[in-house]
């Protein structure tokens, strides 16, 4: 039985039923990670006897039939800690020590019959676009010549190629939406009370990163969410049953970023969609202001060094591009620190937006992602440059902490365009509704071609 390419939810239900057994499963997933990676760059570092042990134990459990993830093999971005494996955040200035305990949501996850497959690349502290490091470079697997995106791209590439079928990729800037809209699978961020992700005891980035998910349908990546969150309010997507309010904007939230057409006409075309599934929409932008821009960029840089301190870092191990970032943050901190009142503001301006509005469809990228190169080599105003540039729509919704999701529509030139849909507070399952409603009406390849899976 070919097992690569399904979804986590065929998956699950085999492996409950016993129609599979979850070491074939994960012993194929493995044989297929083992095929592509030379060429995808996700993984940077695996764990196949251990996955293996833990397949053959869950085969032999008296409470597999009750486990919604039953035998799933997932990656795990290589800031979360998993047992036996460093979490090195993308960087060599972090400690090799393996982890002695598993991080709540991992723990979560193998609770459920999650197998981790291993760590998946990020770009170091999660602080860029691009996916890379002296070690290797992440690529998207629709067109190998471009980024898989970042900070979340090895997660992203390793469930737009088949390699897992779900994989964790915590956000604090668009980190899980960002790649997942390179690499053409589904990305989302939850939002306040959910997910918190913290490093050392603090909130990462001052509390704008939550724990995202990512898979190939809307409905896997739901499962993923309500797991890892310990909860079950998400997994049954509700069907929308009464008309919405949709507002559709490509307005950049920044000044001076240009939005590709191909890249406005996506959000353009997800509101004709919902119009005619009888949706009420219109055309209507976000009361963006530099206040929020410049609270997040504040959070960004001086959230660098918040991390750095935290995990006891030689400064003179990052990256050149981290240590401008973190130079950057100390500045920026002897003007105006951090302040918490900048984000209730942002949410207090965004009252009456949401309030009008059920839900925002924007473009996902401002244009196609930067190419696949060593970007931890050059210098950090390029990288500022690309990234600002590239990946605006995303970083509002953290600083706001309202839920985000990342869907794909349609393709231009082979690669994928998407859409993200951004909703009120607490309204997640709309979101994923919404989100799962264009996913009926333009079903999306799943998985890019050329890299062998079978289903498509």
């Amino acid at each position: 039985m070919e097992l690569v390419g399904r979804t986590a939810i065929d998956l699950a239900a085999a492996v409950r039923a016993g129609h599979a057994s979850a070491t074939e499963v994960v012993r194929q997933h493995f044989d297929h990670l083992a095929a592509v990676e030379h060429r995808l760059g996700a993984f940077v570092a695996t764990r196949r006897r251990e996955a293996l042990d833990d397949a053959q134990a869950l085969d032999a459990a008296d409470d597999r039939s009750d486990l919604p993830l039953a035998g799933v093999p997932i990656g795990v971005k290589d800031t979360l800690d998993v047992v036996g494996l460093p979490t090195r955040f993308g960087s060599r200035a972090t400690s090799a020590e393996p982890a002695v305990d598993d991080d709540p949501a991992v723990a979560r996850l193998r609770a459920a019959g999650a197998i981790v497959l291993g760590k998946t690349r990020c770009s170091e502290l999660s602080l860029w676009g691009t996916c890379d490091d002296p070690d290797g470079t992440t690529v998207s697997p629709w067109d190998p010549t471009r980024s898989a995106g970042g900070s979340s791209g090895g997660s992203a590439a390793a469930v737009g190629a088949g390699v897992v079928p779900l994989a964790v990729a915590p956000d604090g800037l668009g980190s899980a939406r960002n790649p997942a809209a390179a690499c053409g699978v589904v990305g989302m961020r939850p939002a306040e009370g959910l997910l918190p992700v913290e490093v050392a005891g603090r909130p990462h980035w001052f509390g704008m990163t939550r724990c995202g998910g990512i898979g190939t349908t809307v409905a896997d990546t739901a499962l993923l969410l309500d797991v890892m969150a310990g909860q079950d309010r998400l997994r049954a997507l509700k069907t929308i049953d009464q008309p919405l309010k949709a507002a559709v904007s490509w307005r950049p939230p920044a000044p001076g970023v240009v939005v590709a057409g191909a890249w406005r006409e996506a959000a353009l075309e997800a509101g004709r969609l919902l119009h005619h599934a009888g949706h009420t929409v219109v055309h209507e932008d976000p009361p963006y202001d530099r206040a929020a821009t410049q609270a997040v960029i504040a959070r960004w840089t001086q959230g660098a060094g918040s991390d750095v301190e935290a995990l006891g870092l030689d400064t003179d191990l990052l990256q050149p591009r981290t240590r401008a970032h973190i130079a950057a943050g100390e500045r920026l901190a002897r003007l105006a620190e951090v302040d918490e009142s900048d984000a209730d503001a942002w949410r207090e301006r965004l009252g009456p937006f949401f309030a009008e509005h059920d839900l925002l469809i924007t473009p996902a990228l401002a244009r196609t992602q930067p190419a696949a190169a060593a970007w931890h080599e050059r210098p950090w105003a390029a990288n500022i440059a690309t990234n600002l540039s590239a990946y605006p729509f995303g970083y509002p919704w953290n600083l706001a902490d309202l839920p985000a999701i990342v869907v794909p529509l349609w393709q231009d030139g082979g690669r994928p365009l998407s859409v993200q849909i951004v909703t009120g507070p607490g309204r997640e399952d709309l979101a994923l509704s919404v989100a799962a409603r264009l996913e009926a009406m333009v079903p999306w390849a799943r998985h890019a071609p050329g890299w062998g899976v079978s289903i498509a």
